[in-house]
């Protein structure tokens, strides 16, 4: 089952509100982690943070992106969701993306189990400038993305996919197809669209972008979709999404099943406006 929810409507059903995370799930008792090939061990959740930089992002949001993701972190509540887990860890790594080539890890897979390391990986997504580039593939986000599971130190208990963007694919192969070969390896697909500006054709911009990622990106046991239509709300979003996928929840009010049939908006519209756009 998928969902899709918007920011505006809520957070997290209140669990997450004022920093009451430990109401999702009563913590576990750990057992002792079990070890990967190289002694790594197990984590409850390897997220990958693949976030989008194309041109049609500006600059404002680039930076409230990265201080979102950061400061999401070191939140009380992420770090109190992480306590909810069977190990109180997880492990995550965090790329930009453009086009189907352009992809750039920012951060390599960093182990987060307690204030400390969180800090530190704030502080490394904190330090590299802000790069922006052309052309939009969530395909090739996808594509990029799958393998780094395998690499990997840490076995995740889930798989998960987290891709933020404020645009349909219109470059690299169609985005279903990337989708289709990460479901079948059983990683989860969670999506955060950004739809905090009026769509623009200079920008490539369609409208019921939430849409489009409920029907065409996201995919697995469990995901979901959390739509950002408040510039204002930019960060608390951000802040939401993560502990929901380390405290491996989905919402649970005022909810709406996403589509499993056809399509409500067509998987193919960015390369169909792209192609009226420039010919090719």
């Amino acid at each position: 089952m998928r969902w899709c929810v918007s920011i505006g409507a809520v957070l997290v059903a209140g669990a997450v509100a004022g920093g009451d995370v430990a109401g999702l799930a009563a913590p576990n008792p750990r057992p002792l982690l079990a070890q990967s090939k190289d002694g790594a061990g197990e984590v409850d959740v390897a997220l990958i943070l693949a976030v989008d930089v194309s041109y049609s992002m500006d600059m404002d949001e680039l930076a409230i992106q990265r201080e979102g993701y950061a400061q999401a972190i070191v939140s009380p509540d992420f770090l109190q969701a992480l306590k909810t887990g069977p190990t109180g860890r997880i492990a995550v790594t965090y790329f930009e993306w453009a086009a189907t080539n352009d992809q750039k890890i920012i951060i390599p897979w960093r182990l987060i189990d307690g204030p400390e390391s969180a800090d530190a990986v704030a502080n490394e997504i904190m330090k590299t400038p802000v790069r922006r580039a052309s052309r939009t593939s969530i395909s090739g986000a996808i594509h990029f993305a799958v393998p780094m599971f395998e690499d990997s130190p840490y076995h995740g208990l889930r798989r998960v996919i987290d891709i933020s963007g404020d645009g349909p694919n219109n470059n690299g192969l169609p985005v279903t197809i990337a989708r289709d070969a990460a479901l079948e390896k059983g990683i989860v697909i969670n999506g955060l669209p950004i739809m905090v500006k009026e769509p623009s054709y200079s920008t490539m911009d369609i409208d019921n972008l939430d849409f489009y990622y409920e029907d065409c990106v996201i995919g697995g046991p469990g995901s979901f979709v959390l739509t950002i239509k408040d510039r204002e709300k930019f960060k608390e979003a951000i802040r939401t999404k993560l502990v929901m996928e380390v405290a491996g929840r989905t919402p649970e009010r005022r909810v709406i099943p996403a589509a499993v049939k056809e399509p409500r908006v067509s998987c193919m519209i960015g390369e169909k406006i792209w192609n009226d756009r420039w010919g090719r």
